[in-house]
């Protein structure tokens, strides 16, 4: 029989300084049970490494169609990917996913990497630069939006929409409300996009022709592009910039990879466990169900916190440290289950690119102090200066 211990706090996990640094709140939470009940945002949080993949992986118990803390916001998402269950998940996520299967992007490889050295390798020459405006941001937008198709004015507006769509899935607070006008910008661009707004031959192009094959409604396509931009930039901007800091402070891991390009796979991944891009996610849980032994009422909102699992000292030796030899490539950042990111290839690509660029050109660099973005859902940085570059 399992003992109720339903262990409770009333800490605010959207707070500025819980942003700022979540860890040692997280190892808080994470002693006292792989489940705390979180009085101030009512929902249960999962803690421990264990239970969260027990949450993932259960869709049946634990639906997505809650991923945000805000209703008005999970009604907005109502039909996407992102917050719909199987069967109907397959079907758009097909559709979502085909230009991102492993066999798509070994076409794009070539040009990735030409972008990610082009810029790394003028960085360099210049000096000194803001590795979050002139990389972590500038890769992914050229990336994803060429890839999608998007032109104009809409390209313009592309990494201000992407974030304001993410800070949107939080609590009614102050970033959420702030945030709401601008994702309104991006979702009434996204479900008025013509085909032919779109460059031919585009991702985006693609989903357009998927409708008229029939196999997916028209009225899905917008929602399909939403999800694209929304889901395809931040998580990717705040892992490469999470990287470049997290090397300049750890030169003899810099050291590693550049003595063998082979351990970057590895070290992105330590580099995705190590900081989670990802603060937390929702689910609602469908029935009455136990997590890890504890009850958790039916309708309950559960939020699933990546960074506390992947730095649980039950799952890993020395979580704390940095060390691209772990290789943990069991980390839950990019999900797991049916759920799993649906652009994590991409965004390996674009973040090893990145790591490949600086191995090759870069023997040492030093940063400035790193200016922390207060996201709801996102662990970034606003502004990473990197004050010196010595050329390999």
């Amino acid at each position: 029989m399992a003992v109720d211990t339903r262990a409770s706090s009333d800490l605010d996990l959207f707070a500025d300084e819980v942003l700022r640094d979540p860890y040692p709140y997280f190892a808080d939470l994470r002693d006292q049970s792989p489940v705390v009940r979180l009085d101030t945002v009512g929902v249960y949080a999962v803690t421990r490494y264990e239970a969260i993949r027990e949450v993932l992986a259960d869709w049946e118990s634990f639906s997505s169609d809650t991923v945000a803390f805000n209703d008005r916001m999970n009604e907005v998402l109502v039909g996407t990917t992102l917050t719909t269950d199987p069967p109907d998940h397959q079907k758009l996520r097909a559709v979502l996913t085909e230009n991102l299967a492993p066999r798509a992007l070994r076409t794009l490889k070539g040009d990735i990497e030409g972008k990610a050295d082009t810029m790394v390798a003028d960085l360099v020459a210049r000096g000194s630069f803001d590795a979050m405006d002139d990389l972590a941001r500038a890769l992914p937008l050229a990336v994803v939006a060429d890839l999608i198709g998007v032109q104009g004015t809409a390209r313009e507006n592309i990494l201000r929409w992407g974030a304001a769509a993410f800070d949107c899935l939080g609590p009614d607070n102050a970033r959420t409300r702030a945030a709401f006008p601008p994702a309104g910008e991006l979702f009434e661009w996204a479900h008025t996009a013509r085909a032919e707004d779109l460059t031919e031959g585009s991702m985006g192009r693609a989903i357009f022709e998927a409708a008229d094959r029939g196999e997916i409604p028209y009225e899905n396509c917008g929602m399909i592009i939403h999800q694209y931009i929304a889901a395809g930039m931040d998580t990717t901007i705040a892992a490469i910039g999470n990287a470049v800091r997290l090397f300049a402070e750890h030169p003899d891991q810099f050291d590693l990879i550049r003595d063998d390009p082979g351990l970057i796979p590895a070290a992105l991944n330590e580099v995705l466990r190590y900081e989670a891009p990802i603060h937390a996610f929702g689910r609602r849980a469908t029935r009455d169900v136990e997590i890890a032994g504890t009850p958790v009422p039916a309708g309950s909102q559960v939020a699933v916190l990546f960074g506390a699992g992947n730095r649980d000292p039950r799952h890993y030796e020395d979580p704390d440290t940095f060390s691209v030899r772990r290789n943990p490539v069991d980390h839950l950042s990019f999900g797991y289950g049916v759920h799993s990111c649906a652009g994590q290839g991409l965004a390996r690509l674009e973040a090893s690119a990145v790591l490949g660029a600086l191995a090759r050109h870069v023997r040492r660099y030093t940063i400035g102090e790193p200016v922390r973005l207060l996201g709801n859902m996102t662990r970034s940085l606003d502004r990473l200066p990197v004050v010196g570059v010595e050329p390999a």
